[in-house]
């Protein structure tokens, strides 16, 4: 008797709004790529939850680690960077593997290095030369410019625009509609770690590590 074939599984952590936005962008890459019958779930804490969620199977974390049909791979949709890498490091020490996510309509140009776990949401574009960290979301309509170079866990809500010359740390949350002003090769416009540029604030000067900036132009609301 012939064994079953083997059926990948593609885990999404979180089931909040971001979450069910990028399972079914998940599921459309997948078949972009050839799987016919993509098995894309959402991965969820172990508390009482449904077993599905908007046509999509709702997996606890105990039963995500557990599936042997088939490999294991991960993403991370959750916006708070520090529980994502949390995750990751939980998920790899339990053998699953990070896969990242390019919806349709996004787009990458040339000779761009992104670590694992990217999500590029629709109409999401990266440039050219630009060198990207682990588990960055770009959001939708965010933009990505020439020369940037992205820490770990880095994140992008919708329509962020990003030009060109531009470093950014590691943990750092840019907010909705934000605009961060071009650098240049000698003096890049530096975003350190940890900081949190408000919605759509016009950022004009370097941000410290761990600062808050809002406003047009940016000014500092908190620091750590």
């Amino acid at each position: 008797m012939s064994s079953s074939p083997s059926r990948d599984l593609y885990g999404v952590f979180g089931s909040g709004g971001f979450g069910r936005e990028v399972v079914p962008m998940a599921v459309a890459m997948l078949r972009s790529q050839g799987v016919v019958d993509p098995l894309v779930a959402f991965v969820v804490r172990e508390e009482e939850h449904p077993s599905t969620l908007n046509g999509h199977p709702v997996l606890s974390e105990t039963a995500f680690f557990a599936y042997s049909a088939g490999r294991r791979f991960f993403t991370i949709a959750i916006a708070d960077s520090r529980l994502r890498q949390k995750i990751a490091e939980r998920a790899i020490a339990q053998g699953a593997e990070p896969f990242s996510l390019q919806a349709p309509h996004s787009m990458i140009l040339d000779d761009v290095q992104a670590g694992p776990g990217l999500i590029l949401c629709p109409f999401a574009i990266i440039t050219s030369t630009v060198r990207i960290g682990r588990f960055f979301h770009a959001n939708i309509h965010s933009y990505l410019a020439h020369d940037c170079v992205i820490g770990d866990y880095v994140t992008f809500a919708p329509k962020v625009q990003c030009n060109g010359n531009v470093i950014i740390g590691d943990h750092a949350f840019i907010g909705a509609g934000a605009l961060l002003r071009h650098g240049t090769p000698d003096h890049p416009l530096i975003i350190g770690a940890g900081a949190v540029v408000g919605m759509g604030a016009v950022v004009v000067r370097d941000v410290a590590p761990l600062t808050t900036v809002v406003g047009n132009p940016a000014r500092v609301l908190r620091t750590a």
